[in-house]
């Protein structure tokens, strides 16, 4: 038996029709997206910070505090040796506060406000003129 053009095409048909199937199945398909990822918590130190520490403390980056012997957490923030672990150290040692601030800090304070403190770090920062 001869085979035909017309007897060609169709043998390429057969073949590549379960192909084009697989391909039609496939792209039809609907990909599970992932869950959405949980927005983080927005951080705990500056809320904290403004609620137990705003009645005195200027608690932004700039400002003047409203006690002029609480200073701003800018510039405690940006004054030379300030880290991490002087923070740390500095916060969960309640016998360095005065008076005015008796109140107790847990450790998740404290973290929290390290934290929020190492944030308000900037180059070039200026002391305002009540320091």
């Amino acid at each position: 038996m001869a085979s035909t053009p017309a007897g060609h095409a169709h043998a390429n048909w057969s073949r590549l029709l379960p192909l084009l199937g697989l391909l039609l199945v496939t792209a039809c398909q609907t990909v599970a997206s992932p869950e959405p990822a949980l927005s983080a918590a927005p951080p705990r130190g500056p809320a904290f910070a403004q609620a137990r520490c705003g009645g005195c403390h200027e608690t932004g980056l700039y400002g003047t505090s409203s006690n002029p012997n609480a200073p701003p957490f800018g510039a405690i923030a940006n004054h030379e040796g300030v880290t991490a672990e002087t923070l740390s150290y500095w916060l969960r040692s309640a016998h360095n506060y005065p008076i005015e601030m008796n109140f107790l800090l847990h450790d998740d304070d404290v973290d929290a406000l390290v934290a929020y403190f190492l944030s308000l770090k900037v180059e070039h920062y200026r002391r305002p003129a009540d320091l």
